[in-house]
């Protein structure tokens, strides 16, 4: 598998101070995007260095996006407190400005696990993002309705064995959101992707890979 030939350390200026995050840019971008990965629970010891972000991040790049991954506030180097999802989702909005700032010809794919797969659906519409990946999306912890539908491609993936967010739970979650999303579900798989990292990764390069765009 390629590997990211670049990595920089940013700070992001974020509502409540500098969001620390991580641009990790494959050899050759195959792709006119930039894809912002967002992590899980800031409560729950959910940073940017959770191995599923950096699935994702791999992926990403495998396919020749650069991909730009960050610690919600109070997270890591980041300022700031917890808040309950309405700041994070704020937080999200500032990165993707600074995206857009830097990339302006590029377009925004946006991706998330667990809490920050809630976040990125929730902001996904007013970010006008091109494709939408979530991962074991924690609809059951965050109880989120979303208020518009994202209307780009839009991606779930879950397990069925995930001990922390019910496949019930995400498939009513779908259910209400359709037309829309996409539900893959591995089976056997729980909610961190034990021993199913490399499927999962595999997954998304085969889904977005070239000449598979849908």
């Amino acid at each position: 598998m390629p590997k990211a030939t670049d990595t920089e350390d940013i700070f992001i200026a974020g509502p409540v101070g500098r969001l620390q995050a991580i641009l990790e840019s494959p050899a050759t971008e195959a792709l006119a995007a930039i894809a912002i990965v967002c992590h899980p629970h800031p409560q729950h010891q959910g940073t940017m260095q959770n191995k599923v972000v950096h699935t994702l991040v791999r992926a990403f790049n495998e396919l020749g996006v650069p991909a730009l991954r960050f610690n919600f506030r109070g997270v890591g180097d980041s300022q700031g407190y917890y808040s309950n999802g309405d700041g994070e989702a704020d937080d999200l909005c500032a990165v993707a400005d600074y995206a857009r700032q830097r990339w302006p010809e590029k377009e925004i794919w946006l991706g998330g696990f667990s809490f920050g797969a809630v976040i990125a659906a929730r902001k996904a519409a007013e970010l006008n993002v091109a494709r939408l990946v979530c991962i074991a999306p924690a609809v059951n912890v965050l109880d989120e309705k979303l208020l518009t539908k994202p209307g780009m491609p839009w991606l779930i993936v879950q397990g069925d064995a995930d001990e922390i967010v019910p496949l019930a739970d995400v498939r009513a979650w779908v259910a209400v959101n359709q037309p829309g999303p996409e539900l893959i579900v591995l089976p056997g798989v729980g909610h961190f992707f034990h021993g199913a990292l490399v499927t999962l990764r595999k997954l998304l390069v085969q889904k977005y890979g070239a000449g598979s765009l849908s």
